[in-house]
């Protein structure tokens, strides 16, 4: 393990309601500690407190480690952004799909490692009517997964939960009609979903695009047009692969901007949470974060 010449203090902030929240803290405080790096540990209760407490003690604290899943991570986002402090991921979520991009592993301690590594890098960030996003912004069906999903079936069931409720809302999921506004032009859809996407894995490890990276400066935008939602099973493996683009009902665009805009107002989900409605306006902001990541 590489060890600082210089110690630094963390504001670890801790989800206590992630799927592993309650896992070993003075194991992995004693970690960073023999890398380096003296934590002060803080619990929140609401989503809210995590960037409001970032910039109150920023003065505080050399980095930020946030230990939760993407949702947690996603509350951290206005924070870092706002002081510019390097943030590390310990991955206590159900997903952590912001993790499994940056080649973080779900092992705590070796994770605490890679902090105390000292190894960063600068990644984009995604915003969609002012609400930051690390892997993906969604319309359509993963929004209405988002709303179905429970805390304590992710709790439960794991990554199995994602899996249920979505069968849960394909059964029931139907097309709605939305207007696509590029740097290439506009066009009307009828669509299942549309996803917009930042880094490279949402959704327990589907990949947004094969080309994508969190570094790329631009968002991956894929819209799901199938009539019978049913076909979608036959696509899975192409979406864990990120090769759904093949498909002619999966239409895919690149771009620095998106407009989004539908008949009534859609819910549009954020890393796993219901953030705003359409209409929608999402930009990327290159190099925005800087995170702490395997060299």
């Amino acid at each position: 393990m590489t060890k600082s010449l210089a110690r630094r203090r963390a504001l670890m902030l801790v989800n206590p309601n992630a799927r592993r929240g309650g896992e070993g803290l003075d194991s992995l405080v004693a970690r960073l500690a023999e890398g380096g790096v003296d934590a002060v540990v803080e619990r929140f209760e609401t989503p809210d407190e995590v960037s409001a407490d970032i910039v109150r003690r920023q003065h505080e604290a050399d980095l930020v480690i946030v230990c939760g899943g993407d949702g947690t991570i996603n509350s951290a986002a206005k924070g870092v952004l706002a002081t510019g402090l390097p943030m590390g991921i310990l991955p206590m979520g159900t997903a952590n799909d912001l993790a499994r991009t940056l080649a973080i592993p779900e092992d705590l301690l070796a994770a605490a490692d890679i902090i105390t590594a000292g190894a960063t890098r600068r990644i984009d960030l995604g915003e969609v009517n002012g609400h930051p996003f690390f892997n993906v912004a969604s319309i359509g069906v993963a929004a209405d997964l988002a709303r179905g999903l429970t805390r304590e079936a992710k709790r439960r069931w794991g990554k199995l939960g994602y899996a249920l409720a979505a069968i849960k809302v394909l059964a029931s999921a139907r097309p709605f009609s939305a207007q696509i506004i590029s740097g290439s032009g506009r066009v009307r859809v009828r669509t299942l979903q549309i996803a917009v996407g930042n880094g490279v894995h949402y959704g327990g490890g589907a990949i947004v695009h094969q080309d994508a990276t969190i570094e790329d400066g631009h968002l991956d935008l894929y819209s799901l047009e199938l009539r019978n939602v049913w076909k979608f099973g036959l696509m899975l493996g192409a979406f864990r692969r990120g090769e759904h683009g093949a498909w002619h009902e999966v239409r895919t665009v690149k771009d620095t901007e998106f407009d989004i805009r539908t008949r009534k107002p859609r819910p549009v989900n954020t890393d796993g949470d219901i953030v705003t409605t359409t209409p929608a306006h999402f930009v990327i902001r290159p190099s925005a974060v800087t995170v702490f990541a395997p060299a």
